[in-house]
């Protein structure tokens, strides 16, 4: 909360009168904020793509206590899945909602998550955990043009770029962070980047991203 006070000198009656107006204007309190723009390598805004922020050294923060407890959702609509790139903590839930008429069949045989969701409409029994820290591809065994893929961070602090290629990371501590990158159609993996983050700034990152020829239904730019 933010006071603001103006001194306002009025005559009144042939008396000088002093009176004090007083706004009390009331927005969030302004925190440590981190803006970060990830191009590819054309320079254009790389939407869907992952960063994510490990704190390099804190013995104070627990980052169990900063997971969502809230599920995500992972959702099938038109016959894809939305949205393409779903970044989630280690420990958080994920709802896989069918939003079509027709039935889906939902699979992953990724390492980090290997699971199925057999024909099914609506929505599934419960949610899928996601216990492992890594990136888990995602099928439709009905539709097989049908592709996306879910993230599961090690760090709470993870998002994945608009259209535009931007995050914004709010209420940071300041601290040395090492950055993380990742996108489905990377060509080599970034490596980890160190930044010591100290008060309100903004970054640009690069990665080498192309998007496959043979593209799927509902394929996005990037």
């Amino acid at each position: 909360m933010t006071l603001t006070v103006q001194w306002l000198t009025v005559q009144w009656r042939s008396k000088l009168m002093v009176m004090v107006v007083a706004w009390v204007i009331c927005w969030p309190a302004l925190s440590e904020q981190w803006q970060v723009k990830v191009i590819d390598h054309l320079g254009e805004p790389l939407p869907n793509a992952v960063v994510e922020l490990t704190m390099s050294t804190d013995p104070d923060v627990d980052p169990s206590g900063l997971t969502p407890s809230q599920p995500y959702n992972m959702i099938q609509q038109h016959k894809q899945f939305q949205p393409f790139v779903l970044a989630v903590p280690v420990g958080a839930e994920v709802d896989f909602p069918n939003l079509d008429a027709t039935r889906h069949h939902v699979y992953s045989f990724s390492k980090a998550k290997t699971f199925e969701i057999k024909l099914y409409k609506d929505r599934p029994h419960s949610p899928i955990l996601f216990d492992k820290p890594g990136v888990v591809a995602l099928g439709c065994n009905i539709h097989d043009r049908m592709q996306a893929h879910i993230y599961v961070a090690s760090s709470p602090w993870v998002a994945v770029t608009d259209a535009n290629g931007m995050v914004v990371f709010t209420d940071l501590k300041p601290a040395p962070y090492q950055v993380k990158l990742w996108h489905p159609w990377q060509k080599k993996q970034r490596e980890t980047i160190e930044v010591n983050f100290n008060r309100d700034r903004a970054d640009q990152f690069k990665v080498f991203a192309v998007k496959p020829e043979l593209a799927f239904v509902g394929s996005p730019r990037y």
